[in-house]
């Protein structure tokens, strides 16, 4: 009876750390995005910081950024939205386990929140050095400055992109009257595939880069339905939707 018992015991660790664990990377990415998605889903201030990211990403193109400029404001955006991600889940924790107030729990919080607010004032020290000299020289030489940097639009429409895929998943995962709910969820790796394939068919002129990119990107999207991650339909809309995206940021800017 006491062996069991202990068998019992150990099977049952053993279901624990099953569900807890990741076996496997696409388990650990899978995990991962499914937090990016509870995060954007249920957290304000991450749905507006995801907005303001695509506004500032949208102003830099009017402004003649090196890469390493570019790199610094992107990482900046990027430490911003990391920092609300960590707060959110030290929130989460606390709430889990404290029911009532308790001054270390408030503590926990506070330092938490104080991270968002450092990446925040970090952010406008980082703006204010970027784009300070440059304001003043807005005029007409604005959009030269966007065609003469193909790889910064590129990566801009790129960064677009991915936000409003995930924008549109987290919407369908809350969302359970309209076309877009639990039976439909678009393919988040479809449309960054076939985005990347569009902005490759624009700005390259080399037919062999341009096959490989087109059969990477069916490859990416048949596998998600080998995968049954997604149904046929799914990965069609995210296929379109990441390829008009594209056409219509380009259109714009070019």
């Amino acid at each position: 009876m006491e062996q069991k018992t202990r068998k019992q015991n150990i099977n049952s660790k053993k279901q624990q750390d099953e569900r807890l664990g990741n076996h496997k990377m696409l388990d650990a990415w899978k995990n991962a995005f499914n937090g990016i998605i509870y995060a954007t889903t249920t957290q304000s201030n991450i749905k507006k910081q995801l907005l303001i990211a695509v506004v500032v990403v949208i102003i830099s193109l009017f402004f003649n950024l090196n890469r390493a400029e570019f790199l610094c404001f992107l990482f900046t955006i990027v430490l911003i939205i990391f920092a609300e991600m960590v707060n959110t889940a030290i929130e989460t924790v606390v709430d889990l386990y404290v029911d009532v107030y308790h001054p270390k729990a408030k503590i926990a919080k506070d330092v938490a929140a104080g991270g968002v607010v450092i990446t925040t004032i970090n952010a406008l020290i980082v703006a204010y050095f970027l784009f300070f000299d440059k304001i003043a020289d807005i005029g007409l030489n604005l959009i030269k400055n966007i065609t003469s940097t193909p790889s910064h639009l590129a990566f801009a429409v790129i960064i677009i992109t991915a936000i409003a895929i995930l924008a549109l998943i987290a919407y369908a995962k809350t969302n359970k009257h309209k076309i877009f709910n639990q039976n439909f969820v678009p393919s988040g790796y479809t449309t960054i595939a076939f985005a990347a394939n569009t902005i490759i068919w624009i700005l390259t002129d080399n037919f062999i880069v341009l096959m490989l990119s087109l059969i990477i990107s069916i490859f990416v999207a048949e596998g998600r339905v080998e995968a049954k991650q997604h149904k046929l339909s799914e990965i069609i809309f995210s296929a379109a939707f990441g390829t008009v995206l594209v056409l219509v940021a380009l259109g714009t800017f070019v």
